[in-house]
């Protein structure tokens, strides 16, 4: 199956297409998914689900990851099968969407990341092949029905029971693609291996050759399935004759012996033996290769186990998942328990292979007493040392430990008829590691968010005054990283003399610095203000105080101060220090800029402030902003400030609040994207009417 050009079109009355442009956003491969569900249904192409939704699912979400744009997905079915193109706006060769193994270590605790790329997409599709535009490239592909084309290769995966929907829109759910492979039951590499011939043949030789009625070799690979016939010739040996065994000289886990009818002579047992040595030699190097490929499955499961733990910053949906990798995987049954302050334990998520069990698995883990398995949890978490689960769940519970900090405990019940071996316990023990540091990732930016948040809403006026016959309103919208403090204010001053001081403003920059400066900003405008300095007096020394403690940070600045004029005009004093010009809305229709900008605030020992005195009529209404509005970007286009005027004209004679409002609605539905730079809106509003 190789790569083409492009995809063929079949056309036909009983073709259904659809078109959609998404954002480059952590939904968009389960909106895909969507589509792709809606068009398979209309076509009646049902057969072709799996396939179609792992497939979309893997581009989409490597489109996201890598190109970082909006996508273009195309999904057209007609009656011979389905084809989807994924389409981005970034420049590169595709190939930057497949990530290769990178130093991949022999030691099965140092994983580094593994990406699948195309592979899957080269394994599933009937056709795939890629597209080159000027704006961007795309990649498609092409599901035949199974009865006119090749049976198609489909992905089998047994899934465990649990109360989370892999599939569900609008979480931060990791790729279906990803799950996919990591709860598939990997076939054995050597189901056609020669050993088994190899060994029936020199046995047959050996027989001949002592005259035997029949041998057997038996093999214990100590994957729990116990001694296993290997080889066998003639009639099976019994118990009752005289048995010649020679056993095998296999290492650990192997374990096995070669057993002959025959009758007891000087050359019987030395020729056993050198055909037991020799078949010893053909079975070490089985187990070396078996080992081989063991640990390089399970190095492939912590890397994709590590993948999906680090794409999800929610302590909920962390901890729901690591069941789902685990079983059936590594065990029956498993179960997530966290540790309170006063350390005792919680039940966070659990699963097991059978869904109709999973009630009597929650009244197990719940019990109390001595010898309740909730007992060896908490000795598990008090020891930080693995601990064995016996009765009715057997298995055993590792500590969830990250950074030092105990954080509570993972257990796994074991398989039936099947112990966990030594490699599967040093995985697991591997497993609780990753995901107790996820865990742990996420709470820290569960907290991270929570300090933002608060700092943030501290940096703004909790309350806009009401003032009879001024109209204030103010929207604010936060930038997508919710755990990062914006730079963006706004404040309404009173000012001794009875007028009313307006501001907002952009400290440069991110983070607890800028909040710090903000903060200063904020309340050196306060006290200058309250004070009684005039306006241009206190842009001055609020320069210097910027310049001498601003951190090398700068800040642009709008300050309008509004008081009562002639009948039932506003008397408005506007100065700039490097901020965007406020739109003056006429209550009778029309907008326009006011103001002459001046020098930004921290960058030079001496600014220019210039400033603008006009009335504002009644219904007139100033908007300020900051430049989150008028940089709001869609592709390579910008909001811009025209734009920002033509959509506050048609919102002359409304309130402040509704204006305010219109024009956040209108910013951010200019994009699918979510804000880059954090939004920021404040009107002023003469309501003497």
């Amino acid at each position: 199956m190789s790569a083409e050009a492009g995809p063929a079109r079949n056309g036909g009355p009983d073709e259904h297409v659809r078109r959609v442009r998404l954002p480059a956003d952590r939904r968009t491969p389960a909106a895909a998914r969507a589509l792709v569900r809606s068009v398979l249904a209309e076509a009646n192409l049902d057969e072709l689900l799996d396939e179609a939704l792992l497939l979309t699912t893997e581009l989409t979400t490597n489109a996201v990851e890598h190109a970082r744009t909006e996508l273009d997905i195309e999904v057209e079915a007609d009656s011979g099968g389905l084809t989807v193109t994924v389409t981005d706006f970034a420049a590169g060769p595709v190939e930057e969407l497949m990530v290769g193994v990178r130093n991949v270590s022999s030691d099965i605790t140092e994983v580094a990341e593994r990406g699948r790329g195309l592979l899957l997409v080269d394994h599933f599709a009937s056709r795939w092949g890629t597209t080159y535009l000027p704006t961007g490239k795309g990649i498609w592909f092409r599901l035949d029905r199974h009865d006119e084309a090749p049976p198609a290769r489909t992905a089998t995966a047994e899934r465990p029971a649990t109360a989370t929907d892999p599939d569900g829109a609008g979480d931060d759910t990791p790729s279906a693609a990803a799950m996919s492979e990591l709860m598939q039951t990997n076939p054995d590499p050597y189901a056609d291996d020669p050993l088994p011939e190899f060994a029936t043949g020199l046995l047959s030789r050996l027989a001949e050759m002592v005259g035997a009625a029949g041998g057997v070799v038996r093999l214990d690979r100590g994957d729990g399935q116990g001694s296993q016939l290997l080889a066998r010739y003639g009639r099976h040996p019994r118990e009752g004759n005289e048995l010649l065994r020679v056993p095998l000289a296999v290492h650990r886990p192997y374990a096995g012996e070669l057993e002959l009818d025959a009758a007891p002579s000087a050359y019987a047992r030395p020729l056993a033996v050198l055909a037991a040595e020799r078949l010893s030699l053909h079975l070490e190097n089985d187990r070396l290769r078996r080992a081989d490929i063991r640990r390089s499955t399970w190095l492939t499961f912590l890397a994709e186990a590590s993948e999906l733990l680090a794409q999800s910053l929610d302590v909920e949906l962390t901890m729901a998942l690591i069941p789902q990798l685990v079983v059936p995987r590594l065990g029956q049954w498993c179960a997530v328990h966290t540790t309170d302050e006063w350390g005792r334990l919680r039940l966070a998520a659990s699963s097991h292979a059978d869904e109709s069990v999973l009630p009597q698995l929650h009244r197990v883990l719940q019990e109390t007493g001595p010898d309740s398995i909730q007992a060896r949890l908490r000795e598990a978490s008090r020891s930080a040392a693995q601990v064995p689960l016996s009765g009715p769940m057997e298995g055993f519970a590792v500590p969830l430990i990250a950074r030092g900090q105990r954080l509570g405990t993972l257990a796994v019940g074991r398989h039936q008829g099947h112990r966990h071996d030594p490699d599967e316990v040093s995985v697991l023990e591997d497993v609780a590691r990753r995901a107790a540091l996820a865990i742990e990732n996420a709470r820290i930016h569960a907290e991270r968010r929570r300090v933002a948040h608060t700092l943030q809403q501290s940096l703004l006026p909790p309350v806009l005054p009401v003032v009879e016959g001024i109209g204030f309103a103010a929207e604010y919208v936060p930038t997508g990283g919710d755990a990062e403090v914006g730079g963006d204010f706004y404040d309404v001053v009173p000012l001794p003399d009875g007028r009313w001081l307006v501001v907002i403003g952009d400290v440069s920059g991110k983070g607890v610095q800028a909040a710090a400066v903000t903060g200063l900003v904020r309340d050196v405008i306060r006290v200058l203000a309250g004070d009684g300095k005039p306006l241009p007096e206190v842009l001055v020394r609020l320069n210097e105080t910027l310049v001498e403690r601003g951190s090398g940070r700068y800040c642009t600045l709008a300050l309008a101060a509004v008081g009562p004029g002639d009948g039932d005009q506003l008397d408005v004093s506007l100065h700039l220090a490097g901020h965007d010009r406020p739109v003056l809305l006429h209550g009778g229709g029309g907008a326009a800029f006011v103001g002459t900008g001046g020098t930004a605030l921290g960058l030079l020992d001496s600014i220019a402030t210039p400033t603008a005195d006009f009335p504002l009529d009644p219904g007139d209404a100033l908007i300020f902003y900051t430049d989150g509005v008028t940089e709001r970007r869609r592709g390579r286009e910008l909001f811009g400030t025209e734009r920002l005027r033509g959509s506050a004209a048609p919102l002359a004679g409304y309130s402040a609040d509704v204006v305010a409002a219109r024009l956040r609605a209108t910013a951010i539905g200019f994009s699918v994207e979510a804000p880059r730079d954090d939004i920021a809106i404040l009107v002023l509003r003469n309501d003497l009417l």
